[in-house]
C-alpha cells in the first residue's frame, strides 16, 4: 500500500503564490506519474484535472492555470511539487494529489491525498 500525503496550501491574496507539495510513501516498485485536482465549491463543480506530470517529464496542463501553475517533480524522493503563482479568487478550492503507482500487486493503481485548502482572497 502507498500513500500521499500533501502539504502547501493556505490562504493568499490575489496575484499571489504558493507552493503545494506531495510526498508518496509506502511499498513503491515505480510512479507512472503524479498530478492535481482541484474540487471548487461551487454547485455543479467536480474534480478537475489542473496539471499532471509522468515519471518521464511529460506535462499537461489545465488551460485555465497555464502560464501560472508549474508542476514539477523529485522522482528520488517520490514528490511532486506544484508552484502557483498569479493566484486568483477562481483558483480557490480543495487541491488533492494524484499518484499512478505500481506497488506489491504489480499493477498500476491510482492514489489520492487527503486535500489541502486554498483560498484566494482579499
Amino acid at each position: 500500500q502507498a500513500r500521499l500525503v500533501e502539504s502547501g496550501g493556505g490562504w493568499v491574496q490575489p496575484g499571489g503564490s504558493l507552493r503545494l507539495s506531495c510526498g508518496a510513501s509506502g511499498y513503491i516498485f515505480s510512479i507512472y506519474g503524479m498530478g492535481w485536482y482541484r474540487h471548487r465549491q461551487a454547485p455543479g463543480k467536480q474534480r478537475e484535472l489542473v496539471a499532471y506530470i509522468t515519471s518521464g517529464g511529460m506535462t499537461n496542463y489545465a488551460d485555465s492555470v497555464k502560464g501560472r501553475f508549474t508542476i514539477s517533480s523529485d522522482n528520488a524522493k517520490n514528490t511532486a511539487y506544484l508552484q502557483m503563482n498569479n493566484l486568483q479568487p477562481e483558483d480557490t478550492a480543495v487541491y488533492y494529489c494524484n499518484a499512478d503507482i505500481k506497488g506489491l500487486s504489480g499493477d498500476y493503481r491510482e492514489y489520492w491525498g487527503q486535500g489541502t485548502q486554498v483560498t484566494v482572497s482579499s
